[in-house]
């Protein structure tokens, strides 16, 4: 594999990304003069339900059209996750309705009301969104991906902007959210046809489900309490917090970890792909892997270094004056943005060698410590004490997983020369 390459077909899947993520960052310079630092901060916890339960929705079978032997399992093992997607969101749309006209929804889920009704819909539609993707993955259809994402977000961003127009507030952002990942899912299906999919019956999709069993076992609980975690903030702190101030934190948070996300995401998918490919081949990997780690290394520090002097002005020239004090949170992330990027970006390598099941204890350990912190947060009654130590404990976390993908990846280059 070869450095350019990657960087070359990760542009590509990261441009459409890139450009969406740069409407949708520059819609909130509208946006944040249309809701407030409380709006946010609900539509942070509502968002926060989403991200833990698209992992239930799928159980990562979505991955394993990567790996698959050939395209008829890739298409059973597919079309079984979208089963699965579709009897998950209707139970999670009957359950949000009983307890809605019950008047019995929990914590959380109180303050949201009604909206917890668009929970179950958003959850359908990023799950069905993320098996095309990847299943776009294996074909390399990078410029396909990047269109339906950037069709997505930019339509997330101009209906919220719309609905904050209209006075549609605290609902329009996930108003927003919902239809845009709607429109997102269906320009993956308008174009599913072109990767010429074979029909399967739904026994090969049970047999592959069988076969890929390690990934609803150890990548969707890995990555259920890896998200669990990564939510603590809003799903247990914002219930101890004034919720303005989870508004400001959600504000640096988006504009931290969120790009580091979607640069991750991006070489991911790519190094996934071509690494699946070489190891099945016994081809070598490792120098590839340790100077793409090393080049975004490189370009993660001289970002920090920036956002660690520059945040707190900009936020609030860009965002206005009751934003400010969310580049103290910024500066409170920049330790785990810096690692989570070169982390993130390597999570394949467990999928590809089958080392699922290891992984699973860094992200219990992960767990572990960001509950932690979040307690010691809440017990001296400090939100941005909370915040410091969550992030401290994410970034340790994410630096012994790197150090671990890169072992692996040695491992393997030795078994090449036996």
């Amino acid at each position: 594999m070869r450095i350019k390459g990657i960087v070359g077909e990760a542009t590509t899947l990261a441009g459409g990304k890139i450009m969406a993520q740069a409407i949708s960052l520059a819609a909130y310079f509208v946006l944040t003069r249309l809701f407030s630092p409380d709006d946010y901060g609900l539509y942070n916890i509502f968002y926060s339900y989403i991200e833990v339960l698209i992992i239930l929705s799928t159980c990562k079978y979505e991955l394993a059209s990567v790996v698959a032997s050939d395209e008829r399992e890739a298409a059973a093992v597919s079309r079984f996750a979208l089963r699965l997607n579709t009897i998950v969101s209707l139970t999670l749309l009957t359950a949000a309705l009983v307890l809605w006209l019950t008047g019995a929804l929990p914590g959380n889920f109180a303050s949201l009301g009604w909206m917890v009704l668009l929970i179950p819909p958003l959850v359908f539609f990023c799950g069905t969104s993320r098996i095309y993707c990847t299943l776009y993955n294996r074909f390399h259809r990078y410029a396909q991906i990047a269109i339906s994402d950037n069709v997505g977000a930019t339509s997330a961003a101009a209906l919220k902007i719309l609905f904050g127009m209209l006075g549609i507030t605290p609902a329009g952002l996930p108003l927003g959210a919902v239809l845009g990942q709607a429109a997102s899912n269906i320009n993956y299906r308008l174009h599913l046809g072109s990767l010429s999919l074979p029909a399967t019956t739904i026994a090969e999709s049970r047999t592959a489900a069988r076969k890929h069993r390690n990934f609803p076992l150890f990548v969707a609980t890995k990555d259920f309490m890896n998200s669990f975690s990564a939510n603590l903030p809003f799903l247990w702190a914002a219930v101890y917090f004034d919720r303005a101030e989870v508004g400001l934190f959600g504000l640096a948070l988006t504009f931290t970890i969120q790009p580091v996300s979607l640069l991750s995401s991006a070489f991911e998918r790519v190094l996934y792909a071509r690494t699946a490919e070489a190891v099945r081949d016994r081809r070598t990997v490792a120098r590839t892997i340790f100077c793409f780690t090393l080049l975004l290394a490189a370009v993660a520090a001289a970002a920090c270094v920036l956002a660690w002097f520059f945040a707190e002005p900009i936020f609030t020239f860009c965002f206005g004056e009751r934003w400010q004090g969310s580049g103290i949170y910024v500066r409170s992330l920049l330790p785990w943005a810096f690692i989570g990027l070169c982390s993130t970006s390597l999570m394949f390598v467990s999928n590809v060698f089958s080392t699922q099941r290891i992984e699973l204890y860094f992200n219990i350990a992960m767990l572990l410590l960001r509950a932690a912190a979040i307690y010691i947060g809440i017990r001296m009654g400090s939100f941005l004490l909370a915040i410091r130590m969550y992030a401290l404990a994410s970034a340790l976390t994410h630096a012994a997983l790197t150090a671990w993908y890169l072992w692996q990846t040695l491992r393997y280059e030795r078994s090449l020369k036996v």
